[in-house]
C-alpha cells in the first residue's frame, strides 16, 4: 500500500507537470496563430479589403472582428453575433496586444480572444481575433483520462510487480521464520536456513544461527548437570536415609530424637523424589525416554492407584472415586502410567478440596485420563503455562512443592505421544490423553 501510493503519487505529479506544460505549449501555438491572423487581417484592411473576406477554416470556431473605441462592432468574420471585447478592453488593446478567453455567441465553445490596435479606421480602433479552445480542451481531456487510465493500470502493474519483488527479497526472511517455528535446543538440529546471496539477510541468519549454538550448548551443559546431579543424589540420599532408619530402629533416644529422625527420613523421602524427577525431565529434553509399553487393564491400575491414596484421603475426610469403562485398557508403560496418574492424585490431595475422581474413557483412538476435584483450580493466567517446569499457580496452588508435578506429569504423557490439559476455574480438572499404541 505504501508503494502503490508512492506511485500514485509520483504519477499524479508527472501528470500534472505535463497537463500545465501542454497547456502553456497549446496556448502558445493558439497564440501564434492569433497574432499570425491579426497581422493578415491588419494588412488587408490596410489594402481596402473588408474584414469579412478573412480566410478563416471553421467560421463557428474562429472570427476576426473590427471594434471602435465605443466597443460597436464595425466589421465581423464569422459566426460570432456579438462584440468580443468590452470597451474597457477595447481601451486596452488600443494601447498593446490583449489576450483573453470567454464564452462568445456564435463561437463552439470557450475562446481566446487577440486584441490588437489597428490605424485603419482611426485611433482607438481594434482587431480582435479569436479562436475556439475545443481542440485545445480535448487535447488536455484525452491526456487527463490517459493519466487516470494508464496511471491506475500503472500503478496496479507496479504494484503487483512490486509486492512480487518484495516476497521474493522476504522469502529467506520467511524461510527463517518458518524455520524458527520448529527449531528446538536440542544437539545436532538443523539451524536457520542461509539464502544465496550475501547480503544482510544472510548474515542475520549467521548471526541467528551462532546465537542458536550458544544457546544450544548452554542448554547441554544445564541439561547434563541436571542429569548428572540427579543421578549422583540418589546414592547419597538413600544412604542417608538407610542410615537414618538403622538409628531409628536403635530405640536409643528420647521422643525429640524420634521426632527429628522420623522428620529427616520424610525430608530424604522428599529429595529423592525431587532428584528423581529432574532425571526424568532431563532425560524427556534430551529425548532419550526410556519407555516399556505394555497392556494395560485399566480398571485394575486405578484400582491400584487408589488403593494408595485412600487411607490418605479418607484421614481428610475425603472420597476418591473411579469411573472407568468396563474392559477399556491402553498400550503403556505401567510405572511411568502410574507416575502420572498418581502425581495427580497427589497434587490434588495436597492443593484440591472434596472428592476426588479419576476417570478413563475412550476418545480418539486412545484414552483420555480425568483427574477432578472441588478445589478452587488453576487461574486462567496459571493454565497456559501450567505444565512449565517450577511454575506455581500462587492463589490456588498454597503448601509443599516445588512446580514439578505437572512438568512431569506433561513430559511422560509427550513420550507416550499423549497431550495434557488443564481447566482454569472451579472445578479443578486435569486431562490427559494418551494413544491406544505408544512407541517405546
Amino acid at each position: 500500500m505504501a508503494f502503490a501510493t508512492a506511485m500514485l503519487l509520483m504519477l499524479g505529479a508527472a501528470a500534472l507537470f505535463v497537463y500545465v506544460r501542454l497547456a502553456d505549449d497549446l496556448n502558445d501555438r493558439i497564440d501564434a496563430t492569433l497574432r499570425a491572423r491579426a497581422e493578415v487581417s491588419i494588412a488587408s484592411q490596410a489594402r481596402g479589403a473588408e474584414v469579412s473576406g478573412s480566410p478563416l477554416e471553421d467560421p463557428e470556431e474562429a472570427f476576426v472582428q473590427t471594434i471602435d473605441p465605443s466597443g460597436r462592432v464595425l466589421a465581423t468574420a464569422g459566426d460570432l453575433r456579438a462584440a468580443a471585447l468590452s470597451p474597457v478592453e477595447v481601451g486596452r488593446a488600443a494601447i498593446t496586444d490583449i489576450i483573453v478567453e470567454r464564452r462568445l455567441p456564435g463561437v463552439d465553445g470557450r475562446a481566446r480572444i487577440l486584441g490588437r490596435p489597428i490605424g485603419v479606421h482611426g485611433a482607438g480602433v481594434v482587431v480582435a481575433v479569436g479562436q475556439s479552445l475545443n481542440d485545445r480542451n480535448d487535447a488536455l481531456s484525452n491526456v487527463v483520462h490517459s493519466f487516470v487510465l494508464g496511471g491506475a493500470v500503472a500503478v496496479a502493474v507496479a504494484s503487483a510487480i512490486g509486492y512480487a519483488l518484495a516476497r521474493a527479497g522476504l522469502a529467506p526472511v520467511d524461510a527463517m521464520r518458518r524455520r524458527a517455528c520448529e527449531v528446538s535446543l536440542r544437539p545436532g538440529e538443523a539451524g536457520l536456513p542461509l539464502p544465496r546471496a550475501h547480503d544482510e539477510v544472510r548474515r542475520l541468519g549467521e548471526t541467528l544461527n551462532e546465537m542458536l549454538e550458544r544457546l544450544r550448548g548452554s542448554f547441554e551443559r544445564e541439561r547434563r548437570f541436571v542429569a548428572d546431579a540427579s543421578h549422583e543424589l540418589r546414592t547419597p540420599v538413600a544412604v542417608i536415609r538407610t542410615e537414618l532408619e538403622g538409628a531409628l530402629l536403635t530405640g536409643h533416644y528420647g521422643d525429640d530424637v524420634r521426632e527429628s529422625l522420623v522428620g529427616a527420613i520424610d525430608e530424604c523421602d522428599h529429595l529423592a523424589r525431587l532428584a528423581e524427577d529432574l532425571l526424568v525431565l532431563a532425560r524427556a529434553a534430551d529425548g532419550q525416554f526410556p519407555l516399556q509399553p505394555e497392556t494395560i487393564p485399566l480398571d485394575e491400575f486405578l484400582d491400584t492407584i487408589r488403593a494408595e491414596f485412600v487411607d490418605r484421603a479418607a484421614s481428610e475426610g475425603r472420597f476418591i472415586g473411579i469411573e472407568v469403562q468396563r474392559g477399556l485398557s491402553v498400550v503403556a508403560d505401567p510405572r511411568r502410567l502410574r507416575q502420572v496418574v498418581a502425581n495427580l492424585v497427589d497434587n490434588s490431595l495436597r492443593h484440591g478440596a472434596g472428592d476426588l475422581e479419576m476417570r478413563a474413557r475412550r476418545h480418539q483412538d486412545g484414552v483420555e485420563f480425568e483427574v477432578a476435584d472441588d478445589g478452587p483450580g488453576f487461574s486462567l493466567s496459571f493454565a497456559d503455562h501450567a505444565f512449565e517446569r517450577f511454575a506455581r499457580d500462587d492463589p490456588a496452588r498454597r503448601g509443599e512443592g516445588v512446580g514439578l508435578g505437572l512438568a512431569i506429569v506433561h513430559a511422560i504423557v509427550t513420550a507416550h505421544g499423549g497431550t495434557a490439559t488443564v481447566t482454569a476455574g472451579r472445578p479443578c480438572r486435569v486431562r490427559l490423553w494418551v494413544p491406544h499404541q505408544t512407541g517405546g
